[in-house]
């Protein structure tokens, strides 16, 4: 009996012009109305999954990759750094590549070194700033721009932190030690009363891969890393053909 269903975004649920069907929309309103809780969990911060958080009013929100979870309003969960350390891994990030854009973000705020704000999709809540001061409160994630893998390693090996590398892209993710969607999960499992083996979890990426794993059911949708089409106990349809709808209408609904 699956009582949670656990989705990523982007590249998942999402169609790759970032819209979500009215298929799919349809589909996870009846498995809610089937008692079914409907999370998102998403390594995108609060800000860049609000409009989608909006059209689907999840029930929990696991955003900034795992280290913070909000209901509605209120913060039920939030793994942060210290503001030393976080003030610390900008410093080592803007010595390595002086001119890299970094973000930082503290719960529902993230701050941006970039003059493009405005211009972005996902981020154009952000809040400018140069980091020229320290920073007064911890980061619950650190993302930067960087030239190689190597270099976002050395760092985080620096700090103790773990590194989060995203599907085809040069920006790398520093979280503190422990963090991740897995640890919120556990995190949101025990707080709904819910065996991690009544979970249904979709994914496409590397940082999909423990979460896949963890859950009682994990589904890769067909366009997913070949690491996760390996590990994973099934696989719908690919994002562009509402794969996470067909898996469900299949198994919950039909």
């Amino acid at each position: 009996m699956i009582k949670m269903i656990l989705t990523d975004l982007d590249h998942t649920l999402l169609k790759t012009d970032g819209t979500i069907s009215e298929r799919t929309l349809e589909t996870l309103k009846k498995c809610r109305e089937k008692g079914c809780i409907l999370v998102i969990a998403t390594a995108r911060y609060w800000i860049g999954a609000e409009r989608y958080i909006e059209l689907l009013t999840p029930d929990y929100e696991i955003t900034t990759d795992g280290t913070l979870i909000h209901s509605g309003d209120e913060c039920i969960y939030s793994c942060c750094f210290t503001a030393e350390e976080t003030n610390g891994i900008v410093k080592a990030l803007l010595e390595a590549a002086p001119d890299t854009e970094i973000t930082v973000a503290q719960g529902k705020t993230v701050y941006w070194n970039s003059r493009h704000i405005a211009e972005s999709e996902k981020l154009h809540k952000a809040v400018y700033c140069e980091y020229d001061k320290p920073l007064m409160e911890g980061g619950n994630k650190i993302v930067a721009e960087l030239a190689s893998e190597d270099i976002a390693r050395s760092i985080a090996e620096s700090f103790g932190c773990k590194l989060q590398c995203y599907r085809g892209e040069n920006w790398y993710g520093f979280l503190p030690k422990g963090a991740g969607k897995t640890a919120a999960i556990r995190a949101l499992a025990e707080k709904c009363g819910i065996a991690l083996h009544e979970i249904a979890a979709f994914g496409d990426d590397r940082n999909d891969m423990e979460m896949l794993e963890m859950c009682g059911t994990g589904v890769a949708v067909s366009n997913a890393v070949g690491e996760v089409l390996d590990i994973a106990d099934e696989v719908t349809g690919s994002n562009d053909e509402d794969g996470v709808a067909v898996w469900l209408e299949g198994e919950l609904l039909g």
